[in-house]
């Protein structure tokens, strides 16, 4: 794999997650050889943004594009918050974070991204999405009982539905959307510890977890897939499960942009 020394790429992640130790699998490493030690001109910037605060994306978002190009954009950020909290501007926190914030910041750097050379936006769901048919009623959870797993899940087939609808609205950018697996992360053990007892050593390292993000946001192989679609372990995978009766109409996933498209220029 040939990685052009000037592409850029900006990557969305939780600030926890760089107090913990990196460990390379086969797969992973096999990646990381093609990559540079140090960027070149040592241009590494670092960008502290609260993706629950739309107003704060925005103003990012004006100023990254007088100052930088991008080639791949990494949805990685999100949150899984149990109780029903509220941001500063009224807005429910997981799907102000994993919803609205990916909506905000991604339609805002499309243009961004178009002037580039094989541009790339990769965005991390998860398999718990598959539970969840897309339901654009109560997206904030104003009106039924607040279960934050739920939630979160339904955050997920949000990301996954508009990964679909970005892919057919913009084919000059290849998107992709993928389940990192069962992963040993600090969000993991804070927001699900249950799960995390349970399941143990049986959990993937975060550099396992991170494997197939690289190579959707970095290998020729990744960008010949069919735009728009979700991967597990660097293959395309149904975002369905066999008579679930998950999908909805196209009807269902306008009035989700609408609602979305309406909330991002009330905070512009």
């Amino acid at each position: 794999m040939n990685l052009h020394p000037r592409t850029s790429s900006l990557m969305t992640w939780r600030s926890k997650s760089l107090e913990e130790p990196s460990w390379s699998p086969g797969g992973t490493a096999a990646l990381e050889k093609q990559l540079p030690s140090r960027s070149p001109s040592e241009n590494i910037f670092l960008h502290i943004v609260d993706l629950s605060d739309p107003k704060t994306i925005w103003k990012f978002v004006e100023n990254f594009k007088q100052e930088h190009t991008l080639n791949v954009l990494i949805n990685n950020a999100g949150c899984m918050v149990n109780k029903r909290e509220l941001t500063e501007d009224g807005l429910e926190k997981n799907f102000a974070t994993n919803t609205l914030g990916v909506y905000v910041l991604t339609t805002a750097l499309i243009p961004v991204l178009e002037k580039e050379h094989d541009p790339r936006v990769v965005t991390v769901s998860s398999g718990g999405m598959l539970v969840q048919k897309l339901s654009t009623d109560d997206l904030q959870s104003e009106r039924t009982a607040f279960d934050g797993t739920m939630v979160y899940a339904q955050n997920k087939r949000q990301q996954v539905v508009l990964t679909e609808r970005w892919a057919r609205a913009h084919p000059a950018i290849h998107f992709s959307c993928m389940h990192p697996g069962w992963v040993d992360t600090p969000g993991v053990r804070l927001s699900m510890p249950g799960f995390h007892a349970r399941l143990g050593a049986r959990l993937r390292s975060e550099a396992q977890g991170a494997d197939t993000v690289l190579w959707l946001a970095l290998a020729p192989t990744a960008a010949a897939q069919p735009s728009g679609r979700f991967f597990q372990d660097r293959k395309p995978v149904p975002t369905h499960l066999p008579l679930a009766r998950t999908s909805s109409s196209p009807a269902e996933e306008e009035k989700l942009i609408e609602i979305l498209e309406e909330l991002a220029q009330r905070f512009k």
